[in-house]
């Protein structure tokens, strides 16, 4: 007998250490998120699209060549007084033209365009990395909070079952009211309808997970038990209010696609202007002419000069492009002031969620403590008498919902510290691997 339970400790060791294993942490779920997440996928090859800008730009500083060729069957009559002839014969010939700006002001601007423009690309797709970021974190605690409320939930409701069990025998004896006996079964039928619940909400929030990462881990690591969570530094809501208005992603995007608008307004303008252009081209001419005194020859032709167009008229076409433009430029400018309002507020918003957040969670670990005593004072009041069992459900659900809201709170002062993050732009790996280090 000993040596079988001997085996079966370690059994359950080795389980235990195999579930632990298998558990996931926050850094995990976050690599899985970035290698899986189809929307930071698509912001990826959007960056690279983008990012194709600048060598489109620089091409229109660089020379073009051209090849063209020609061949050609011909079938000629030739009618006069004394003369009447007609002949097939074949004509060919091939060019070779190189193109180099010499003044094109509107390639320039294009280019200039361009190197913006790559910028640009990069700094949408950190914002995508950034939002990935949060909802890899917010799905990540959206499952734990659903695991304590499940926990929560089975364990009031063991609780009230037991409750109505002890009322029943109470009941028998004489004790109590069948009003006691009601009420308990009241709220164990109400305590394992919310169980049924959880325990469907916890099974939507782990698929959410499953559709960020692709994954779906056997477990989730939690937060350590007396775990103390840090308060913003600065401590100070105005230097993240100011540090939000110049650092923000949403904000430096904005400035740089009001940047590309500018720029936009300059090279319509230069539709207006004259450009200036090096051309050379090599070419050749063969044909066999029966009708003329030549009946075949080549000729081989060397060009080399300037070409200068001037543009007059369009048909307004151009004045209505660089109004076109300039519109465009006003509303990208009216982005950016509300990128930057924006990106106050959501500052302001993240550091009172953190420091209400700690306060919260203070004050829920203080009244965890007193439901405690509360229910353990009233479970032994209703067991001399001094108490009805009313009192005792409802400790043990005031108890329990303390509980759940303690979790969450600590939760959500986790993602405030990110999205304070976030608003400032600072937010990166580090903060998940700071978050992860508070995992059990």
């Amino acid at each position: 007998m000993k040596r079988l339970a001997g085996r079966v400790v370690v059994t359950m060791a080795a389980a235990l250490m195999a579930a632990q294993a298998a558990a996931a942490d926050l850094e995990q779920v976050y690599r899985d998120a970035l290698a899986y997440d189809a929307a930071l996928a698509a912001a990826r090859a959007a960056a690279d699209a983008g990012r194709e800008k600048l060598p489109q730009g620089r091409a229109g500083l660089l020379p073009s060549v051209n090849l063209t060729g020609n061949t050609n069957w011909n079938d000629t009559a030739l009618h006069s007084p004394t003369l009447d002839r007609s002949g097939r014969y074949n004509s060919n010939g091939w060019q070779v033209q190189l193109t180099q700006p010499l003044f094109r002001w509107q390639n320039w601007v294009q280019y200039k365009q361009g190197e913006i423009q790559a910028a640009l690309a990069d700094a949408q797709f950190e914002l995508a990395r950034q939002d990935l970021t949060l909802r890899a974190a917010q799905a990540y605690f959206d499952v734990l909070a659903a695991q304590d409320v499940l926990a929560a939930a089975q364990a009031l409701n063991e609780a009230n079952t037991q409750q109505l069990a002890l009322a029943k025998k109470s009941f028998e004896v004489g004790t109590v009211t069948i009003t006691d006996v009601h009420e308990a079964q009241s709220r164990a039928d109400l305590s394992s309808a919310q169980t049924i619940a959880a325990e469907s909400d916890l099974a939507v929030k782990r698929h959410a997970l499953l559709v960020l990462t692709g994954k779906e881990p056997d477990s989730l690591k939690g937060l350590r038990k007396g775990v103390a969570l840090s308060r913003p530094e600065p401590a100070d809501i105005q230097s993240w209010v100011t540090a939000a208005e110049g650092g923000n992603l949403a904000v430096q995007a904005n400035q740089l696609a009001s940047e590309v608008a500018t720029r936009e307004v300059e090279r319509n303008r230069a539709g207006h202007l004259p450009t200036v252009d090096v051309v050379a081209s090599r070419g050749n001419t063969a044909t066999s002419n029966p009708l003329t005194s030549f009946s075949a020859y080549n000729t081989d032709a060397t060009v080399v000069g300037l070409q200068l167009a001037m543009p007059l008229f369009q048909g307004g076409a151009t004045s209505s492009r660089v109004r076109e433009a300039a519109a465009l430029r006003e509303k990208a400018l009216a982005d950016v002031d509300n990128a930057r309002r924006t990106s106050a507020q959501n500052a302001r918003q993240a550091y009172l969620g953190v420091t209400s957040g700690l306060a919260q969670v203070k004050a829920f670990e203080a009244a965890q403590v007193s439901s405690r005593s509360a229910l353990d004072a009233n479970k032994l009041g209703y067991e001399v008498g001094v108490r009805i069992n009313i009192d005792v459900l409802n400790a043990q659900s005031q108890l329990f919902d303390t509980q759940q809201k303690l979790a969450k709170a600590r939760y959500d002062t986790l993602m405030a510290q990110l999205k304070l993050k976030a608003a400032a732009g600072t937010l990166g790996d580090e903060d998940i691997k700071a978050i992860n280090a508070l995992l059990d």
